[in-house]
């Protein structure tokens, strides 16, 4: 580098101020005489400890280039992890900041958010008692279905999307037209708080998992329990049923996971892999299938290859697990939630794990390396609750802060 006439007179007057400054009197005496160092450029306040503030200030934009270097470099192994510029398909979406729309109107945290499975329109529950319908593609709130009479805990549709089903702390079980937005029936027979509802893929049957410590079977067309499952020694948090209408799943406050088969009743595993309440449990798609074997033989390349069913939990000991079923064993643990762990679920693709936790987060975990490949930071509490929609790239996500985001995915 080639210094200008007028900087390189300040850098030896500077040069020289440091060397007089620090007592080398003989270096000073050679080195002003050899650079032609005027003495009135010497008595300039400016000059006084240049030199010293100058090598401060390159120290610090070496640290400074040094952590932007490491955070480009977690730029390019998120990049890696997520979808390049050549795949825009729905198999490696995933959701990206800042959210889209930001909904408000809940007066009380959001339990829940769900994607109809036909219109574009979601539907958010909340403590306040209400359940409201968005457009998630305008962003503008639709109406409020009201009926409860306590804090809405969750909500779900069959298949169709034409029945909306929600349960309360209220002890109720709610069936929805959601054509007339009117309440068809309400259930009876949990005795404490209800705290999740799941349709059969078929339609015909509801299950219901409570703070009673039981799972119910209910008929849909009757509004009939046609059966309890009992075996749970604490509050159950999720019940879910399986894609095939088999089994169930459930997760509850003693740090167990049941799986159930409901013909008979019987408990067919039991896991007891988390240290806390398992806040979740969802099941894996066939087509997560071929990646989790993917994943299973990174680990283990040995491994037989598993046709599941598998399954994927969440708890308050912070982490993230998946079962292989047939087996009873876990066969992933994904660990990087700093609080706990409210919802997790399989990407449509089966290729990532989305899930939002106490920590206030969103987080994208590549399950097949084992690591986190996006995190969010969604809102500004507790995030409670999430939804991937199974066709259009959005996730939306509820939270304490009483909010629903929806956040776009590319």
């Amino acid at each position: 580098m080639v210094l200008s006439e007028k900087h390189r007179a300040e850098l030896n007057c500077a040069i020289a101020d440091y060397l007089k400054s620090s007592g080398y009197t003989e270096a000073f005496n050679h080195f002003v005489q050899e650079a032609a160092v005027p003495s009135d450029k010497m008595a300039d306040k400016k000059i006084n400890g240049l030199l010293e503030k100058k090598w401060t200030s390159v120290l610090r934009l070496q640290k400074k280039v040094m952590d932007l270097e490491t955070k480009q470099a977690e730029t390019v192994r998120e990049y890696e992890g997520g979808p390049t510029k050549k795949e825009r398909s729905a198999e490696s979406w995933i959701p990206r900041p800042p959210e889209r729309y930001c909904l408000t109107g809940h007066r009380m945290p959001v339990t829940r958010v769900i994607f109809h499975p036909i219109y574009n329109v979601m539907v958010s529950a909340s403590e306040d008692g209400c359940m409201k319908v968005w457009d998630y593609e305008s962003g503008d709130f639709e109406r409020t279905l009201k009926g409860h009479t306590d804090a809405v805990n969750d909500i779900a549709f069959e298949p169709s999307g034409k029945t909306l089903a929600s349960c309360s702390s209220d002890l109720t079980i709610r069936l929805w037209d959601f054509v007339g937005f009117e309440c068809m029936k309400t259930l009876h027979g949990h005795d404490h708080t209800v705290s999740s509802v799941s349709f059969v893929p078929s339609g015909d049957f509801l299950v219901s998992a409570s703070r009673d410590k039981s799972i119910k079977v209910w008929e849909v067309s009757t509004g009939y329990c046609t059966k309890t499952l009992q075996g749970h020694r604490e509050w159950v948090r999720q019940a879910v049923v399986s894609p095939d209408g088999k089994l169930i799943a459930s997760g509850s406050n003693d740090h167990s996971i049941r799986v159930w088969e409901i013909a008979t009743k019987e408990c067919k595993v039991e896991l007891r892999e988390h240290d806390h309440v398992v806040e979740c449990v969802a099941w894996a798609g066939e087509n997560c299938t071929p990646h989790i074997n993917e994943a299973i033989q990174q680990e283990n390349p040995r491994a037989a290859k598993s046709e599941g069913p598998f399954l994927i939990s969440g708890s308050r000991d912070k982490t993230i697990k998946v079962y292989d079923i047939s087996t009873g064993s876990c066969i992933i643990s994904l660990i990087g939630h700093d609080n706990w762990v409210r919802q997790a679920i399989f990407h449509p693709s089966g290729k990532f794990i989305v899930s939002c936790a106490d920590d206030k987060t969103l987080r994208v975990w590549d399950y097949k390396n084992r690591r986190c490949t996006k995190t969010i930071a969604a809102h500004e509490h507790f995030v409670t609750c999430l939804d991937f929609h199974r066709n259009a790239p959005y996730v939306i996500t509820g939270s304490v802060d009483q909010l629903c985001k929806v956040w776009e995915c590319r």
